[in-house]
């Protein structure tokens, strides 16, 4: 009977979306039942709320044993209203197997109704819920569920009971941590930022959870990934994150996280049985109120990779004894296997005073562009310390990062110590229209010359850095400028481009007779979304050029690297490249294939009697000659690397994947040395990886 049944508690205000409604905004609409299509917007939700209420009051028989015995429990429903605006359950909770039977039966008997739209467009909508059985037990809670008034303790022992905690909702999707960057992860929501009249800004990476919720429901995506599990382990391991803690102003989740590697490489000059690489890690994140979030991961690696790899690891050693770099991660030592060993950790803390700005504080890594490389700033080096303050206004986007950055070549160590430098730099993005997007770029390298420090010089904001390097002295700073661009022909179509300038000579640009002043680089791109009309078929196009002697300097120290490794393009400069590549996905199934060919110089001999442009790390008064340098200039080599990998989403929630790769690279040199040589290798691995961050192994 209807007196005897029960009572939704609702989580929250009401219903509790997974995406939580404190952040529903005005391009989100709930699910409309008939007779809410007559009531103002803003009361779609409790329309929402009382319909539903009431037809599941009306359908829901409690079977009659719980009945007799006035069984007091309570059922935990997770269920979605579709883009086609039908209901469906995706998980029940609850002791009793009729008791979830009978759930599920009153919910397939909901009618069709107007689905949620976003941005104007059908959506998923998922919802959490709390059905107490029976009714008269929970009359009292109707109120006591709406927003609490405070409440004053009445002793101090009252103190610690008043603490209260609630189910977690997946609060990092409304927050201002940075989504890892992986530039898998990012393609899942690459095609929603670039739809024509946007107002995004997609170059400056990592992106800010709370920036992309506007073009992408992060929520309606994993929760459409879920798998129906009803033991806590099941649930952990394929849908939650490990560990999850939340009250009324503060939440963290907790998780293991893996990097394990297991692979053969075929090689002539190769003889090691296998290829591996180990790291575990722990991932904490967080928020305490709303404007503050926090990110940190520690991990703990071992590992051995293709012979190409290693041997370009073991040339990026670092002073003090240390016997590699792993390129992109940081100094490894040597265990007793002859294998690296590399711990790194890395995090932030996020703060958003006002919708306009963001700061950060942390180590880690940044990058600049809309390509799969970037000539102003990648994430190719190890972590390093950082602030950075996001400005975001009208059609503007406002980035001021400052860095510190550590030389660790032997020749400049000083005491034993590792030889810092500092870096900062201004991006400003202006969407121009609706379909172009244009960029501006400029950063300063300095060293903590005479006791220079944190030359506050260059902490200004809001300043050209080229005017400052000449009124600190010509030698105190190394500038660059850069310039990109991107426009939007389509929805599923879009070209970018990128100009970096290191040094500007109006006549070694005329000459042609190429000098070595003229040193800049320049990028071309194109993506295709929905290629071919399959549905999450990516397709990408860029080339990449990089003239001798870009990045690099005649001061030691102020070359554009840190770790050894450049902080642009990881192949350095004296380069041309060209890259093709496919992304698919399809539920947890992805795939992705890449072909990558190109032409550079390496250095021959000893780099500080003749610098032919191809490091970073030379300078240019030991140039072979003032004219005539051209793109692949001392040890020409060629470069094919073609990869392809197939994987699997094992946990959305911490982007947890199974996957195998299969890397082919051939390498043409003029000249082999102990780093480059002619070779072919094929490289076949098996993975497990908690997705956080770029691998490239295309060196």
């Amino acid at each position: 009977m209807r007196s005897s049944i029960l009572l939704l508690l609702l989580y929250g205000a009401t219903w509790s979306a997974v995406y939580g409604q404190s952040a529903q905004a005005d391009y989100e609409k709930y699910p409309v039942f008939p007779e809410c299509e007559q009531v103002q917007a803003q009361a779609f939700s409790s329309c929402f709320d009382q319909a539903l209420i009431a037809r599941i009051l009306e359908n829901f028989q409690v079977p009659k044993t719980l009945r007799d015995s006035n069984y007091e429990g309570e059922i935990t429903v997770l269920f979605e209203v579709n883009d086609e605006g039908l209901f469906k359950v995706l998980n029940v909770q609850t002791a009793y197997e009729d008791l979830r039977q009978e759930t599920q039966r009153v919910f397939k008997v909901l009618p069709q109704i107007q689905p949620a739209t976003y941005n104007s467009r059908s959506t998923y909508m998922q919802f959490s819920m709390a059905i107490q059985l029976p009714l008269e037990r929970n009359s009292a809670n109707i109120t006591s569920a709406k927003a609490k008034e405070p409440q004053v303790v009445e002793s101090i022992t009252d103190e610690y009971e008043s603490i209260k905690t609630t189910a977690y909702h997946d609060n990092e999707y409304a927050s201002q941590l940075n989504i890892p960057f992986s530039h898998q992860v990012y393609s899942r929501f690459d095609a929603e930022m670039n739809k024509v009249g946007t107002n995004s800004h997609t170059a400056g990476k990592p992106f800010v959870y709370g920036e992309v919720r506007k073009y992408y429901n992060f929520e309606a995506q994993k929760n459409r990934l879920l798998k129906e599990k009803t033991f806590w382990l099941g649930r952990k391991f394929w849908n939650e994150h490990m560990v999850t803690l939340q009250g009324e102003d503060y939440w963290f989740t907790v998780d293991p996280a893996a990097d394990l590697m297991l692979g053969k490489e075929t090689a002539d000059n190769e003889d090691q049985d296998f290829t591996y690489n180990n790291t575990r890690a722990l991932v904490f994140q967080g928020g305490l109120g709303k404007n503050l979030n926090f990110y940190t991961v520690f991990y703990e690696s071992q590992g051995s990779f293709a012979g190409y790899f290693n041997r370009y690891a073991r040339s990026l050693k670092p002073d003090g004894g240390n016997p590699a770099i792993v390129p992109g991660r940081g100094v490894a030592s040597e265990s007793r296997s002859g294998d690296f060993d590399y711990p790194i950790a890395t995090g932030y803390l996020s703060y958003s005073p006002s919708t306009h700005f963001n700061i950060q504080l942390g180590h880690g890594k940044q990058f600049i562009g809309d390509g799969y490389r970037s000539l102003l700033l990648s994430d190719n080096a190890s972590p390093y310390p950082f602030i950075k303050l996001n400005t975001t206004f009208w059609k503007f986007k406002y980035t001021n990062t400052f860095m510190s950055l550590r030389d660790v070549r032997p020749e400049v160590t000083a005491d034993g110590s590792f030889r810092t430098k500092y870096m900062a730099n201004h991006y400003l993005s202006f969407n121009v229209s609706k379909r172009l997007n244009l960029g501006f770029f400029e950063n300063v390298i300095w060293e903590n010359e005479n006791d220079r420090g944190v030359d506050l010089n260059y902490l200004n904001p809001v300043i050209f850095y080229r005017a400052i390097e000449f009124s600190t002295g010509s030698r105190g700073g190394n500038a660059l400028i850069g310039l990109s661009a991107k426009y939007k022909f389509s929805d599923r179509f879009n070209a970018y481009a990128q100009v970096i300038i290191d040094e500007f000579s109006v006549d070694a640009i005329t000459g042609r007779n190429k000098s070595y002043k003229n040193k800049q680089g320049v990028q071309l791109g194109v993506k295709y979304y929905d290629a071919f009309a399959i549905k999450n078929l990516q397709l990408q196009l860029e080339f990449n050029q990089v003239r001798p002697y870009v990045y690099s300097n005649n001061e030691i120290t102020l070359n554009y690297g840190h770790n050894n490794q450049s902080m642009a393009h990881l192949w350095g400069a004296s380069f041309s490249e060209f890259i093709a590549i496919a992304r698919y996905e399809r539920d947890r199934w992805y795939g992705t294939g890449k072909v990558i060919y190109g032409k550079r110089g390496f250095e021959t001999g000893n780099i500080n009697d003749v610098y032919y442009g191809g490091s970073i790390y030379g300078n240019d008064e030991n140039r072979p000659a003032d004219t005539g340098n051209f793109i692949g200039q001392g040890n020409e080599t060629t470069t094919f690397l073609g990869n392809l990998e197939v994987g699997y989403l094992l946990n959305p929630a911490t982007n947890l994947k199974l996957y195998t790769t299969a890397l082919y690279r051939s390498n043409k040199t003029v000249i082999d040395d102990p780093v480059n040589l002619e070779e072919q290798t094929l490289w076949i691995n098996l993975g497990f990886r908690t997705d956080l961050f770029n691998w490239y192994f295309d060196y």
